[in-house]
């Protein structure tokens, strides 16, 4: 008898070990998978004879993220927003021709102009399987994503807005020169603009003016945009879009009637202490947006750096409540 219940007793803990080795390896099994799909891997897709290099992270059947970048960086700007979002989203982050490890071709190989910019990001965002999205807009990747946004408010589940403008308010004194050369693009002001913009100098005051603490923010940031800035070509490319940029102004009407007709849900955060694009410009978003969750932060125009974790924090929170 003894023998007999020895035996089933070792039967059964032998099938509990079996059940926790079972539990184990599905356990560790899935945590593999999370943090394959969490890793950002980088990509190079060809879009209009260009190659455009991207930041993929987090699974494909999940809600999309995708991340505009703005002057003078590129997708280089959310490496540390992507893991902190991928985890629950699929993120997306592209440079734009030009800029970061995309083709730079010439400017009598290409026009650059926000036009052609946002087909280009539009079409890139097709070839990817982006068919809805939420989109993070910042800088440069405001005039790209509201172009986007109203050719295709279908297709935009909502959006991030981070010292992005699209209101005449957010135009200050750091324009004045800009705005010269929209009316006089000569030689004499171009030369102004491409001494006083695009320097080491200048690239590192867009980090750091503004912020609470400037040693919080690497000197990665402006040696790595520096360097590309830098490239043979770079700098004629960049005075064209400085150029360009004098035709987003005009559109705004027609983005703010996109606001006010699709009421896109909106997450608004923006560095107060940004004197490209001043909080004047963050405040009419709440004229035409009526399920705006809107924030200004102590930072500075590259907010990510310095609140990075807030951001985080607060998209994560954002999403969840869009569902």
């Amino acid at each position: 008898m003894r023998t007999l219940n020895q035996s089933s007793t070792n039967k059964r803990s032998f099938k509990r070990y079996l059940a926790a080795a079972a539990s184990i390896f599905v356990l560790n099994f899935g945590s593999i998978n999370a943090a394959e799909a969490s890793q950002t891997l980088h990509k190079t897709i060809k879009i209009e004879n260009q190659d455009i290099f991207y930041r993929e992270a987090g699974a494909e059947n999940d809600k999309t993220i995708v991340l505009l970048h703005g002057f003078p960086t590129s997708s280089h700007m959310y490496r540390n927003l992507i893991p902190k979002l991928s985890k629950q989203y699929r993120v997306i982050a592209p440079d734009y021709p030009g800029f970061g490890n995309s083709s730079m071709p010439s400017l009598d190989e290409f026009e650059y102009s926000f036009d052609n910019l946002a087909k280009i990001t539009d079409k890139f965002l097709t070839k990817v399987g982006a068919r809805k999205y939420t989109l993070y807009l910042m800088d440069y990747g405001a005039p790209i994503g509201f172009r986007i946004a109203a050719a295709h408010p279908e297709r935009v589940e909502g959006l991030i807005i981070q010292n992005g403008n699209a209101y005449d308010e957010g135009l200050r004194d750091f324009w004045d020169p800009i705005k010269a050369y929209w009316k006089d693009k000569s030689p004499a002001n171009a030369k102004a603009l491409g001494d006083s913009l695009l320097t080491i100098g200048a690239t590192e005051w867009q980090y750091t003016n503004g912020a609470r603490n400037k040693e919080t923010i690497s000197p990665d940031n402006w040696i790595v945009d520096q360097a590309k800035l830098d490239r043979p070509g770079n700098k004629e490319i960049q005075l064209e879009l400085f150029y360009s940029y004098g035709t987003n102004p005009a559109l705004y009407p027609e983005w703010q009637a996109y606001f006010r007709k699709h009421q896109p849900a909106t997450l608004l955060i923006w560095g107060k202490g940004d004197y490209i694009f001043p909080e004047e410009g963050a405040h009419p978003y709440k004229r035409d947006l009526k399920n705006i969750d809107f924030h200004i932060l102590d930072t500075g125009h590259f907010a990510l750096e310095e609140d990075g974790d807030v951001i985080a924090n607060h998209i994560l929170r954002f999403m969840k409540n869009n569902r």
